[in-house]
């Protein structure tokens, strides 16, 4: 590729022909600031706060929408930018609501951040903001209007990531706003929930739906018995939410945490994934024994049920491949009837007492625990959904130094899980996770430790392939000998809406599906730590393997609770009476 040769504040470098001044100027540590720039999206240029001075120009140029051209010559802190950028951010802030005391994103807004660094002192611009009543129908999302600053950062999200379009433009001039469809409430519309507008958006004019005082007054209720579960994803996130970088493994010191905010019991979704990985893969070997023995009604591919932004996606867009869906219910979603059935049968905590309390790294979690079907305990099975970044926001208000705590393991019965489990909080992982575990059940013979990473379905491809070509089975499955199984993992709606296309048209050639709506799977999901990045998501993916590298259990079947819980409780094994009350669920095709 061609060389151009510039020069930034009177310093040369040499960078690839077509790239931007930005990404010119990070190339020699030059901070330039954006608003409605990311690096998840296309080039919008519209904020104007990136302005830059080239000689021989007569306009500033928006760094982050101008390619360099051999011999350009650019200042990036010119008396005449300094004061563009100053009256640009004084123009927001007039129409921008300023309660940045009791905002959600105070102290991580971009535009609060910037406003410290260039906006004039005593703003002389008269204060045009309209306050306007957050839209809080939905349980997932709440989008405030007076904090919008137009950037359409959420826009392109929801459209160029998603392909949902639940937002967009609407108006002109003074009266352009981010809408939804002729202005509806949120809940009404078709959104998936699943909050990726929310990380990328730099203000609070989208932040998830918080419940944590409704989880303050349960923990502070004598009468009431809490429970916690915590997903794989957290662990790997809360650290950034306390001020660490990205890439830490706090599980031991988020279990801590939990204990000292007052929880009763402290559980693990993970022992869960573990029990989707049996009723899963026992789903799958089902379907695949169905249709290879003549079962026409049998639907392959099968798509996996974990990811709840997912489900409302198909439930909207294709509801009538729905039946391709696993009926299995989401790991958080399996939790919860058992905390309410299976916890108080052993521990004789009456049921009508438990609350029980999640931590996710999904907004669309909030939604999938409000689903009316989701209640197979006989009770609300999930009574509240936090966020990673809720829980670093109770951490903080109780005060907790939480590098100091000591590390501690989660409460038996409902908390021993897998590095298969683990997996779950990355892409592919749990399609790994099944590999694992179907491989043993129809081979009969042990996957070799060191063969327990399954490169080809890791990494962060939109949509990945795989074939696991069937050699030497048990008696129960030799009809599956010399069969290719073949398995395609996709992240990101708009990705996910590719493999349907060719569902859809009759040319998949695929048994089993993962699909994860948020990029990089829950590892970025919509309530964890912001910002987000591809190189903040790849750390979190090396956090996740790590912890489950360093586990001697691995494999899904062979976590021992999950065994007692067979032998114990759900004593028709899996996919029996008992585990499709509980464990397995039906959707809605939604218009």
């Amino acid at each position: 590729m061609k060389k151009i040769k510039i020069q930034i504040d009177n310093r040369e470098v040499e960078v690839d022909e077509g790239t931007t001044i930005l990404k010119a100027a990070e190339k020699l540590n030059i901070h330039i600031p954006t608003l409605c720039h990311h690096e998840d999206l296309c080039i919008a240029g519209n904020c104007r706060v990136c302005v830059v001075e080239v000689e021989g120009a007569n306009l500033l140029s928006a760094s982050c929408a101008t390619p360099v051209m051999e011999g350009m010559k650019i200042h990036t802190n010119s008396m005449k930018v300094r004061n563009t950028r100053r009256t640009i951010l004084d123009m927001l802030l007039s129409e921008h609501a300023g309660e940045c005391t009791s905002c959600t994103r105070s102290g991580n807004c971009e535009l609060q951040t910037l406003a410290g660094y260039y906006a004039s002192p005593d703003n002389a611009l008269l204060d045009i903001s309209i306050k306007s009543k957050p839209d809080t129908s939905s349980p997932s999302i709440t989008k405030d209007d007076s904090k919008c600053i137009r950037c359409q950062r959420c826009v392109r999200t929801c459209e160029e990531i998603q392909k949902v379009g639940a937002l967009s433009m609407s108006g002109k001039g003074e009266h352009a706003k981010v809408s939804t469809f002729f202005e509806l409430p949120l809940n009404t519309v078709i959104c998936t929930n699943c909050g990726q507008c929310v990380t990328r958006c730099p203000t609070g004019a989208l932040v998830e739906r918080s419940y944590i005082d409704e989880v303050w007054d349960a923990l502070s209720n004598p009468d009431v018995h809490t429970v916690v579960q915590t997903a794989p994803a957290v662990r790997v996130g809360l650290g950034e939410a306390l001020g660490h970088d990205p890439g830490g493994r706090f599980t031991g010191k988020m279990v801590s945490a939990l204990r000292n905010l007052g929880f009763d019991a402290v559980f693990d979704t993970n022992f869960t994934a573990d029990l989707t990985i049996i009723e899963e893969g026992s789903e799958l070997l089902a379907r695949l024994t169905n249709v290879l023995t003549g079962d026409k009604s049998a639907q392959l591919p099968m798509f996996t049920s974990c990811s709840p932004g997912w489900i409302k996606f198909i439930e909207h867009r294709w509801p009538h491949l729905l039946g391709h869906l696993s009926t299995c219910k989401s790991p958080q979603q399996m939790f919860g009837p058992l905390a309410k059935t299976r916890y108080p049968e052993a521990t004789g905590v009456n049921p009508q007492k438990i609350c029980s309390i999640s931590i996710m790294p999904c907004t669309a979690k909030k939604f999938e625990a409000d689903r009316p079907e989701m209640r197979a305990s006989g009770f609300k099975d999930v009574d509240y959904v936090l966020t990673t970044r809720e829980l670093a926001k109770m951490i903080k208000q109780a005060g907790i130094d939480f590098d100091a705590l000591e590390e501690s393991e989660c409460d038996s019965m409902l908390g021993k899980h897998t590095g298969a489990a683990v997996i779950f909080g990355a892409t592919g992982g749990v399609m790994e996770a099944a590999i694992r575990t179907v491989y043993e059940l129809v081979t009969g013979r042990q996957v070799p430790f060191e063969n327990l990473n399954i490169t080809p379905v890791r990494g962060m491809e939109g949509i990945r392939e795989a074939t696991l070509k069937i050699e030497g089975t048990v008696e129960k499955y030799r009809f599956l000998e010399g069969v290719e199984v073949k398995v395609a993992i996709a992240h990101g709606l708009i990705n996910a809406d590719k493999l349907m296309e060719a569902v859809n048209g009759g040319n998949a050639p695929w048994h089993f599906i993962e699909v994860m709506a948020c990029p990089g799977g829950c590892l970025s999901g919509g309530g964890q730590p912001i910002p987000t990045s591809p190189d903040i998501r790849a750390a979190r993916a090396n956090a996740i393997y790590e912890e489950d590298a360093s586990l001697l259990l691995r494999k899904s079947h062979e976590n021992p609770e999950i065994t007692k819980l067979y032998e114990e409780f759900l004593v028709d094994g899996p996919l029996g009476h008992t585990s499709h009350h509980l464990l397995h669920t039906h959707y809605t095709p939604r218009p």
